[in-house]
């Protein structure tokens, strides 16, 4: 990962830092809306959204186009493949980590006596 790319994630992981952000890509990636839906749905001032896009526009997440008066907010999805290109070796490890403690759980579970069931000691 270069030096720019590495700005970018580390932009892109403080703005979506913040909850509202995080919310308000999470409505928009189920489809595109108005600014008063957001507003709405967020129970957030409408001045405290249109900051929030402001900011998530900047960083180039979010884009709109304008339908009359309105301005209708969607998703961009290409900055976040920078940060799910830097996030995937942790998921790995965290995939094999997870796959060595589910092995471990067998075999302890192995060694555990069995309860109710034939041939096995009751619950107590």
């Amino acid at each position: 990962m270069n030096v720019r790319e590495y700005y970018l994630v580390s932009t892109t992981f403080d703005v979506v830092a913040e909850p509202n952000r995080r919310s308000i890509l999470d409505l928009l990636l189920a489809g595109e809306r108005p600014v008063g839906d957001l507003v709405e749905a967020l129970s957030v001032s409408q001045p405290a959204v249109s900051k929030h896009l402001r900011v998530l526009r900047q960083a180039g997440l979010v884009e709109f186009r304008t339908e009359a008066q309105r301005r209708i907010y969607r998703v961009r999805t290409e900055p976040l493949r920078a940060m799910d290109e830097w996030l995937a070796p942790y998921r790995a490890s965290w995939a094999s980590r997870l796959d060595a403690l589910e092995r471990h759980l067998g075999t302890v579970a192995d060694d555990l006596p069995r309860l109710d069931g034939p041939g096995r000691p009751p619950r107590s």
